[in-house]
């Protein structure tokens, strides 16, 4: 019987060298939902991608994926479990010397022994599904920032993954472009049959299309809920967040002395032993 949650992780903790980055984090995904974590910048929502992809290990906690941990697979079993798994790269990150078809065709040729005329159909298959099948033959150069951004969702799902990883998936793009990857991202995942993790600052968007949110800060998992909740939350952290405002929780002002006259006595005197 499968688990109702995708991915599973337990009192996570993590650091790069003697610097701790996350603490205690708890986190589940559920199976068919589409999970945002948001967050100020280095608070280590990419960190938490690497570590569910199996680009890192952690200090201590666990993360399951699919039941399995991903922390104590060796190098075939990850290797398999990154089958399963798609990544929408920050700025999407195409193959900038092949063409559209055949960055969507890698990952089908790579890890698939299906015949070309098949990779051909399935490439033409996804790349519809995104609304550029008569992009294929462009070069990433000759692509719009929104268009590239649709062709890496493409090839992200080209294997038809379980789990989706998006990392910043609204970064640069205008507001239309903006507005249909969001929808692709909700429509994709419901016809896949798929679950979605996306790391983003986009707050309008993502509370269209995602089920649930987790507010990361300093390390750590300091709000949770739906849109609904997240709209209506009293948290002070996730009120100045989501209403874009200048100061909270978050200060606007870098910490200075008390008093401008201190301040300037300071630079006086400074000024006068140099």
């Amino acid at each position: 019987m499968l688990a109702d949650n995708l991915v599973k992780i337990t009192d996570l903790n993590f650091a790069y060298d003697e610097r701790p980055l996350l603490r205690g984090i708890d986190m589940a995904i559920p199976r068919g939902r589409v999970v945002a974590i948001m967050g100020g910048s280095g608070c280590g929502k990419t960190t938490l991608l690497r570590l569910i992809g199996g680009q890192l290990k952690p200090v201590s906690g666990e993360v399951l994926v699919d039941g399995e941990s991903v922390g104590q697979m060796d190098h075939d079993e990850l290797y398999a479990m990154r089958r399963r798994m798609g990544m929408l790269f920050q700025f999407g990150a195409l193959f900038t010397d092949i063409s559209v078809f055949d960055n969507v065709a890698y990952q089908m040729r790579e890890h698939t022994d299906l015949p070309e005329e098949m990779i051909r159909d399935m490439v033409l298959m996804k790349l519809n599904a995104v609304g550029l099948r008569g992009a294929h033959h462009l070069m990433p150069a000759e692509l719009s920032g929104g268009m590239a951004r649709r062709v890496a969702l493409a090839r992200a799902i080209s294997l038809d993954p379980m789990l989706m990883m998006y990392d910043e998936p609204f970064a640069g793009l205008d507001p239309i472009s903006l507005g249909v990857i969001g929808q692709l991202i909700r429509k994709l995942n419901d016809a896949l049959g798929a679950t979605s993790i996306m790391v983003t600052h986009d707050i309008h968007e993502s509370l269209q299309i995602v089920d649930y949110i987790y507010f990361m800060s300093d390390g750590r998992i300091v709000a949770q809920g739906t849109p609904d909740e997240i709209r209506a939350s009293k948290d002070p952290f996730v009120h100045q967040f989501v209403f874009a405002e200048a100061d909270g929780p978050v200060p606007f002002h870098y910490p200075a002395e008390d008093s401008f006259d201190r301040v300037l006595l300071g630079e006086v005197a400074h000024a006068a032993h140099a």
